[in-house]
């Protein structure tokens, strides 16, 4: 896939940076989702999905796929992005810092977001950009939105009532 250095050059600028220097707890991480949504202009709620979906927030997460690549961190960054991120001295050792990890996601989110427009479409090509498998990934972040956004509201999800 071909990335737009345009796209990116912005993303990479001083809070990446700060990113990647920032400790790499948890609570740092948690804050990185609303500075890195913020910064790249997606839905913090879907970054979160994301991770849910990718590692369930496992922020030391790594999956060698059967095409040979490697997904890296929490939000499973795949090494396909590796050679351009590796022009803005980021490496696969940094995508396993929480912090940097979840503002690449929000880079790439938002990628798909300018190639795609805000639709479950970009945000299902956030994992893959063929059509079945774009479409399986964006019902599964659609179905944990609802799950979060009723669990912050602190519904129960309804039940068919069939009698």
């Amino acid at each position: 896939m071909s990335i737009r250095l345009s796209l990116l050059k912005p993303a990479f600028s001083l809070p990446l940076v700060a990113a990647c220097l920032a400790p790499a707890d948890a609570r740092a991480a948690a804050d990185c989702f609303d500075t890195a949504a913020a910064y790249q202009h997606v839905s913090p709620l879907i970054l979160r999905a994301i991770a849910w979906q990718e590692s369930h927030q496992n922020a030391a997460a790594i999956h060698r796929n059967r095409n040979g690549s490697i997904d890296y961190g929490m939000m499973q960054i795949n090494s396909v992005h590796l050679p351009v991120l590796a022009h803005y001295g980021i490496s696969a050792a940094d995508l396993m810092n929480p912090c940097a990890n979840v503002y690449i996601a929000a880079w790439h989110l938002r990628h798909m977001i300018v190639k795609y427009g805000y639709t479950w479409t970009a945000i299902g090509a956030y994992h893959s950009e063929a059509p079945a498998e774009r479409d399986r990934y964006a019902s599964a972040i659609e179905a944990i939105v609802e799950r979060m956004t009723a669990e912050r509201m602190n519904l129960v999800p309804m039940v068919d009532r069939q009698r």
